[in-house]
């Protein structure tokens, strides 16, 4: 268990499986940078925090910008969207997840009831039931199911699914129920994809986890390894400073090395 000191950033699990180096850079040596895509990227994620509000559609309550930890993983951040769907008598969500559609950021105009501001910060159940957890102000027992936006498409490694499972993770521990399945929104393909928290993607995103505080804890930046993925980091001119200078010319290159030559130098 860690303390709420050593915490560290859940988006950095991300960072981690991208390019160890960027993580580094950014969790060890305090660098950030924007760039084209990471503006896009961070207002994707501020339409779809708007921390404290919820939605109520039906067997679906939306909530927005939830606040997540876990002390077992020693991991700390924010959800973008957690659906609540309702538990019926039975125990099984009352609308399946995978077949409801319900894309978070087309609310407003659309009518729909919002509760008072500060439900983000007053998730945490007292008492969970056994297939559900209990909402302030709304009755019955609710299955959560998170969501995490992402900028471009689906990516070929596992790094966005990591991070979501994550999230998972996180709100199992607060709520005492097990998640076992959340959604990817994708901007660019303008869909959202299911993902299954099998035991696979459970110990791959631990061991990132421990992976992740290890390297912060040594202190360490990985070193350079150039790949054609750097080419849209934002911490390109910061990583590799000499890769991504302005090329010289090959008659500028001639003409200086000609003026060594008649310099006497090589």
């Amino acid at each position: 268990m860690f303390d709420e000191d050593d915490l560290v950033p859940l988006s950095a699990l991300q960072h981690l499986l991208f390019c160890e180096r960027q993580c580094a850079l950014i969790h060890i040596e305090g660098l950030w940078a924007e760039n084209r895509l990471t503006a896009l990227g961070e207002r994707l994620h501020e339409r779809a925090h708007r921390e404290g509000q919820r939605e109520l559609r039906g067997d679906v309550c939306i909530a927005r910008g939830v606040r997540l930890r876990s002390l077992r993983l020693g991991l700390a951040g924010k959800a973008d969207v957690v659906e609540f769907h309702r538990v019926d008598a039975a125990g099984a969500p009352t609308a399946p997840a995978a077949g409801l559609g319900v894309e978070p950021l087309d609310v407003p105009g659309s009518g729909l009831p919002a509760a008072a501001p500060g439900m983000a910060a007053l998730l945490i159940p007292t008492s969970p039931g056994p297939t559900g957890v209990p909402l302030p102000g709304v009755a019955g027992l609710w299955w959560p199911f998170p969501v995490e936006y992402k900028r471009g498409r689906p990516k070929r490694n596992r790094c966005d699914k990591v991070q979501l499972c994550a999230q998972a993770l996180c709100l199992e521990e607060m709520l005492g129920i097990e998640v076992p399945v959340g959604a990817l929104f994708y901007g660019a393909t303008r869909r959202r994809f299911d993902v299954a928290f099998d035991a696979a993607l459970r110990a791959e995103t631990e061991d990132a986890a421990r992976r992740l505080h290890a390297m912060i804890d040594s202190g360490v930046t990985p070193r350079v390894a150039r790949e054609p993925k750097c080419d849209n980091c934002s911490l390109a001119a910061l990583c590799l400073p000499e890769a991504t200078a302005p090329a010289r010319s090959a008659a500028r290159y001639t003409r200086d090395a000609l003026r060594r030559s008649e310099a006497g130098g090589t």
